[in-house]
């Protein structure tokens, strides 16, 4: 196969051990079979990993790795299978140690390249939610799903493209199912496939979904995986989620104004934004060219979650999923979040298929009403239970994957299995911290001075908008600029200035030199800790503010910035800070969540 200059190949040395012409003279330990994970691309390959510990503790097992290098999306497979550590076989050499009968399995989660080179040894497992897209056959030698340009286009038979994973055009090779076993996750794929390719029928075995198994296993630890993303105060994790392709959400031309809706529309204090991509967009457009379209919205509050990073974590433990016709809205569904369709490309699916369904059942995105009351509307009006049909249709096994597939592989390997029950590897929450806000902030506040009891002052901050917000209970408003902010103009006419502490200098100078920098702002605030900050007065009053205990036992992952506001608003008021320090404790309001905060004076100097 030629590969043109520039292109990204994987595996280009020939392996000598643990395979090769005389591997045995190095090997340490003598395997009785040999597996073969054989990797497409990125979004293939996580699910190839999703089963690769199903071969632990089978210490007469060797496995290897190769690509196929038919997929246009190469970018990030070495790095991934560096990482995952496996041997990584060169496609020619992979070809040739078949022919030669030295490997006993191979597995695969996607039809491309020329996978008829393992016919008779073949397993191969969907990439996503079983199989829906239509997409016509390339005109290529080397089949890959990934030539077609994620859109459907006239093809087959009646102008219809055929369904990718159940079409002849696909499964079979010179009239031959290319696999041993077709593994699908539930019986309505079974029909599909029988309806499409009868000749393929008597391959399929039902092993339910690996990667739903341990998401079902995420939703039951939820309350951890909000506190992980910061959404454990109160907060609404709102997930945008894209396939790829020109018909996807990201690709729509309404991704631009949704994206700067959200953030500009949604309180930073009350709402979480994270993004979660598919694959081929982070390496089909290269990783930097991502980040640089998401820039600004990052530097504004949202996360995006790397393609090989917790982003199932992120819709296990979401309040919405903004998203098309991808797996992950899907899996989003089953897990019983409520999900928005931004996008949604209904001529692409198989009509009979789950997501198909879906689409027809979930609520639509309606770009010419504002995205706030609608985000909440599908929240609040969520009944549970109301996607429990697409649960059940996503796997004809929940939580059993993994022995299926066990079982399966090692029957296909003529091996005894170990003893121990299978299992997932469990995805463990990973903090993705408080989001850094370094555009400029529009906060508006209301201070209340009860008869009796603490300070409270409500506080509602917005990134960045392009209007001033409409929150007609507010009584004042100001800006809060962060001092590394690339927006000078703005920092230079900032109300309170933040610096969450990068510069490594001791907080108290560094609060009187952003004062001494900046003559027009009132307030300097700098980070301290979690929940923690120091802030310095323009007459000199210098506080420090930490979040108290939650009642349920975990600490207040609010911005401490949000209290520095506050601080600003008692003072504006009319109000000195040294007030606060004898009432001792002030109430700051985030939307619906209360936040009670020590104040206390802190040395000048």
């Amino acid at each position: 196969m030629t590969r043109e200059a520039g292109e990204v190949t994987v595996g280009q040395e020939r392996l000598r051990v643990p395979v090769g012409r005389d591997a045995a003279r190095w090997r340490t330990r003598e395997p009785a079979r040999t597996v073969l994970f054989v990797v497409h691309n990125v979004t293939s390959a996580t699910r190839l990993l999703d089963v690769l510990p199903l071969f632990d503790d089978a210490l007469d097992v060797q496995t290897l790795a190769t690509c196929t290098g038919s997929s246009p999306f190469l970018a990030g497979v070495p790095e991934l299978l560096d990482a995952a550590g496996l041997p990584v076989v060169p496609w020619e050499q992979a070809k040739e140690l078949a022919a030669r009968g030295a490997v006993d399995l191979a597995v695969a989660a996607s039809y491309g390249g020329e996978l008829h080179a393992f016919q008779g040894k073949l397993a191969i497992l969907s990439h996503g939610i079983g199989y829906n897209k239509r997409l016509a056959t390339p005109d290529t030698g080397h089949r890959t799903p990934d030539t077609g340009r994620g859109e459907w286009e006239p093809g087959g038979e009646d102008g219809i493209a055929p369904v990718f994973g159940t079409d002849p055009a696909w499964v079979l090779h010179e009239g031959r199912p290319l696999a041993a076993a077709t593994v699908l996750s539930h019986p309505e794929q079974l029909d599909r496939l029988r309806r499409d390719c009868p000749e393929a029928a008597a391959t399929a075995v039902l092993a339910g979904d690996p990667c739903f198994d341990r998401m079902l296993a995420l939703h039951r630890r939820r309350p951890a995986l909000r506190r992980a993303f910061g959404a454990g105060d109160g907060r609404r994790l709102v997930v945008l989620n894209s396939t790829w392709g020109r018909a996807s959400l990201l690709g729509s031309d309404t991704f631009p104004v949704l994206l700067r809706e959200l953030t500009e529309t949604f309180p930073v204090d009350e709402y979480r934004l994270c993004a979660v991509l598919h694959p081929n967009i982070w390496y089909g457009h290269g990783p930097g060219q991502v980040r640089a379209w998401l820039r600004r919205a990052a530097d504004a509050g949202l996360t995006p979650v790397d393609p090989l990073g917790p982003w199932r974590q992120a819709v296990a433990a979401a309040d919405c999923v903004i998203g098309d016709h991808g797996s992950v809205t899907y899996y989003a569904a089953a897990l019983g979040v409520p999900v928005l369709l931004g996008a949604f490309a209904q001529r692409d699916l198989d009509p009979a298929s789950p997501v198909a369904a879906l689409g027809r059942a979930a609520p639509r995105l309606r770009p010419d009403a504002p995205l706030r009351p609608q985000v909440d509307a599908v929240i609040d009006g969520h009944v549970p239970g109301r996607y429990d049909a697409f649960a059940a249709a996503a796997t004809s096994d929940p939580g059993a994957s993994a022995g299926l597939l066990r079982s399966l592989f090692h029957s296909m390997l003529d091996l005894p299995e170990p003893v121990r029950p299978a299992r997932p590897r469990p995805l463990l929450p990973e903090d993705t911290g408080t989001p850094h806000l370094t555009v400029p902030v529009r906060v508006l506040t209301t201070v209340r001075v009860p008869a009796e009891g603490l300070p409270e002052i409500a506080v509602i901050r917005f990134a960045d908008p392009a209007a001033e917000p409409d929150a007609p209970e507010a009584e004042d408003a100001h800006t809060a600029v962060d001092a590394w902010t690339g927006d000078e103009g703005r920092l230079s006419l900032a109300d309170v200035v933040l610096d969450d502490g990068r510069s490594g200098e001791a907080a108290g100078p560094r609060a009187a030199e952003l004062l001494m920098e900046h003559p027009y702002a009132g307030l300097a605030a700098v980070r301290t800790g979690r929940g923690r900050c120091l802030i310095r007065g323009r007459e000199g009053t210098v506080l420090e503010l930490a979040a108290l205990p939650r009642p349920d036992g975990f600490a207040d992952p609010c911005d401490p910035f949000a209290y520095a506001s506050a601080a600003y608003a008692w003072w504006t008021g009319g109000r000195p800070l040294a007030a606060l320090v004898d009432a001792g404790v002030m109430t700051v309001v985030t939307g619906a969540v209360r936040h009670q905060v020590t104040v206390r004076a802190a040395p000048a100097g």
